[in-house]
């Protein structure tokens, strides 16, 4: 066996939009509220094993927006990638995964989730960066405190909410 055939392999197949819903319950009457929205960010990111070396990296953000209570637009998008991935060393593989992919993935979510915010007749919601890093620092460290508590059947969390 050829040195070649074990040199890294990282590879952009395909980055699409997997869903987006948009809702806007309280239309058209909230156009007409004078007080600006109040803009709560859910995120997530997942990363599913398709095939030996085949990896779908997905980021799923929801946006409400509220204007005194009343929902002004819930959006919420799922943007995922599918990755190429051979001769990774294992300890280098679930951060690849957790913090590499969703990096890529993450600008194209932000403009589609611009758009359809604008779309929908409101001013864009333009999203911050997001520390993925710390992100996944988050999930690891909760994982291993489930771990310590014993609880065989802990489910890795995988959402972080942030208030604007």
């Amino acid at each position: 066996m050829s040195n070649e055939n074990l040199q890294p392999v990282f590879q952009i197949q395909r980055v699409y939009l997997k869903g987006l819903s948009l809702e806007q319950p309280n239309s058209p009457a909230i156009f007409l509220e004078p007080a600006s929205p109040t803009i709560e960010v859910a995120v997530s990111a997942i990363a599913e094993k398709h095939d030996e070396n085949i990896f779908e990296s997905t980021v799923t953000i929801t946006v409400t927006a509220k204007i005194n209570d009343k929902i002004a637009f819930l959006v919420e998008a799922k943007q995922a990638g599918i990755f190429e991935v051979r001769n990774i060393p294992p300890v280098q593989l679930d951060p690849l995964l957790g913090i590499g992919c969703p990096n890529i993935v993450y600008p194209y979510l932000r403009a589609n989730i611009a758009d359809a915010i604008t779309r929908a007749g409101f001013p864009p919601v333009h999203l911050s960066e997001i520390n993925f890093e710390g992100f996944y620092q988050q999930r690891q460290q909760s994982l291993a405190e489930q771990q310590q508590q014993n609880h065989a059947s802990a489910v890795m969390p995988d959402s972080l909410v942030a208030m604007h």
